[in-house]
């Protein structure tokens, strides 16, 4: 098969969407599968081995340059028209963006006629409403905005929320896919789509092992204190900042490492000041990223209601590391070697990670449950992504 999978941002750029689909990509053409990605051009120089003719002409839209964005319209179509003539015919296009690359997507494959499954990655509503209390007019303005780009596909929806949102994006969709159980019910429930297919984001299978022996032939007995990581994006969705609070108000003795970037970089350094356990390993590689939550005692993960998954307490799992959990979705899902942390409020997350660091201690941390580990293999993930491309050829 020719697959073309089309996202918000380029594949070099942070964040768990881009990981899983680089993993994706990698493991579909391990199969034997062809793999083309269409995303907006990078803009601050950093493409991490992933320079792509098919990059679509951008915009940045963030300081840092990191993010892009591409208009969806007539000059994008004739980009892409010109870039696949020269390519293989297309079987399937997969849709794994939310905003200008699924309409990009979804224009594309109606041009074609191509048969699309579509992967959500975001809960909109609660994204926008964690960065903006304009959240409610934005949201009517990108419903808008779906409904002109993505004219005469499938039917027309009306709204302005951000289930209205997801609605129209559906539209065309043979599939929809979700990253999680929990995710894929809500999808249903608010008439997203009426089968929700779950498949998970995954962990590279070799990776995967080399980090474990990795980990596995340092290790060492010693006496320290209990090492917690906290990475992600620096943005308020992620609450970086809550769990920096958290930890000087805990005073908890322990090791606190925060992996990653974004426009909350000073003002976690403010609060951070002062507390000689804290420390900002900045943006890393992912194998290395990986090794780091290897050799954590517990991965912190502070945001609610926002992941549709929450890569980072599965990878933890897989990696056999516990993870202090604030989302009760995730917590479900893990289905255990975790604690839970009972409400929003910054004490009882510092309540929390005082336990955590006391169960540490004292050797009695709860373990990742098995089962969880062997399902976020990505080969496991690829051969359930690749029936789902199957029946929808077939069906066609």
């Amino acid at each position: 098969m020719h697959i073309v999978f089309f996202g918000d941002q380029h594949l070099a750029s942070l964040g768990g969407a881009q990981v899983s689909m680089r993993l994706q990509k990698q493991y579909l053409e391990f199969a034997g599968h062809t793999v083309t990605v269409v995303a907006p051009k990078m803009h601050n120089g950093s493409v991490f081995g992933w320079p792509n003719p098919f990059d679509l002409p951008s915009m940045p839209i963030t300081l840092d340059r990191e993010y892009s964005m591409s208009w969806p319209g007539r000059r994008t179509d004739r980009f892409l028209d010109r870039a696949f003539a020269s390519r293989p015919p297309v079987d399937l296009v997969h849709v794994q963006a939310d905003f200008w690359g699924a309409f990009i997507g979804h224009r594309f494959a109606h041009r074609y006629g191509i048969p699309v499954v579509h992967t959500m990655h975001n809960r909109v509503d609660v994204g926008m409403a964690a960065v903006t209390r304009l959240h409610r007019p934005a949201l009517a303005v990108l419903n808008a905005w779906r409904r002109s780009a993505m004219r005469g596909i499938g039917r027309p929806v009306g709204g302005t929320d951000g289930w209205a949102f997801l609605r129209g994006i559906a539209q065309g969709s043979s599939a929809v896919t979700a990253p999680s159980g929990h995710f894929a019910r809500r999808l249903e429930q608010h008439g997203v789509f009426e089968r929700v297919d779950v498949v998970w984001n995954g962990i590279d299978d070799e990776l995967l092992a080399q980090t474990l022996a990795a980990r596995d032939s340092n290790a060492a007995p010693d006496v320290r204190r209990p090492r917690f990581v906290w990475l992600g994006r620096m943005s308020p969705e992620k609450r970086l900042l809550p769990f920096l609070e958290a930890v000087v108000e805990s005073r908890v003795d322990a090791e606190v490492e925060v992996i990653g970037g974004g426009g909350q970089l000073r003002a976690a350094e403010k609060i951070a000041r002062g507390h000689d356990g804290i420390r900002f390993a900045g943006r890393l590689p992912y194998a290395e990223t990986l090794a780091r939550i290897a050799a954590a005692d517990a991965v912190v993960q502070t945001s609610i209601g926002f992941e549709t998954q929450g890569m980072t307490p599965f990878e933890a799992a897989t990696l056999g590391t516990p993870t202090v959990v604030s989302d009760p979705d995730i917590a479900a899902e893990l289905r255990g070697g975790l604690w839970a942390v009972p409400d929003a409020s910054v004490t009882a997350l510092a309540e929390t990670l005082q336990r955590a660091a006391s169960d540490i201690t004292a050797g009695t941390a709860p373990t990742p449950d098995p089962d969880v580990a062997a399902a976020f293999r990505q080969s496991s993930r690829t051969a359930a992504m690749i029936e789902i491309y199957e029946r929808v050829l077939a069906e066609r």
